[in-house]
């Protein structure tokens, strides 16, 4: 994306934000339209595996609960992705104080016609979910707005409420660490 597309994003949002205060439900829903697929994706890249839908509602309905305090200092959709990253947080501390047991993931039992290539596209997924999953919180949430959202240094900085440098570090270290899991 280039730096001109990005600043009419962003003043696009603003529209938006301001015909929804005016009383235009419309415009909601084209910010809802515009940012839900980023925030599913990103919930995802987090760790989520469950109710993401029902994330990406919490995030909209806590965002437009508090358009007003939206500063527009970043763009709109790190605004969100903030909002998000907290519920998330909020989840897996909750969940953390309920459960116990962890949930083991259901295979699906492979056919005959696609059991190989189910078989090494399973491996090749669970051998990454790992290299993922073995990072720390902060590398695996850095590495997921990095690689899956496209994110810059600066706003990953913005969401996490790090540095910039402190984001580069961290997405240098995860890149590594999956590397060196993935050659073993």
């Amino acid at each position: 994306m280039n730096p001109g597309s990005r600043q009419s994003a962003d003043d696009t949002d603003q529209v938006l934000i301001e015909r929804w205060k005016a009383g235009d439900s419309r415009a909601a829903t084209e910010l809802v339209g515009r940012h839900a697929d980023a925030l599913a994706r990103f919930a995802t890249s987090a760790g989520e595996r469950e109710e993401i839908e029902e994330l990406v509602q919490d995030t909209f309905v806590r965002a437009f609960s508090s358009l007003d305090a939206f500063r527009g200092e970043s763009s709109l959709r790190t605004w969100l992705f903030t909002i998000e990253r907290r519920l998330m947080l909020d989840r897996r501390r909750a969940e953390l104080r309920q459960r116990k047991n962890v949930s083991l993931e259901t295979q699906l039992p492979a056919t005959e016609y696609n059991a190989l290539d189910g078989m090494v596209a399973q491996e090749t997924a669970t051998r990454v979910r790992r290299a993922v999953e073995a990072l720390s919180p902060m590398q695996r949430e850095v590495f997921g707005l990095r690689v899956e959202q496209g994110l810059s240094y600066r706003d990953i900085a913005e969401i996490l409420g790090s540095t910039e440098g402190a984001a580069r570090v961290h997405y240098h270290n995860a890149v590594r660490a999956v590397k060196e899991f993935l050659d073993d």
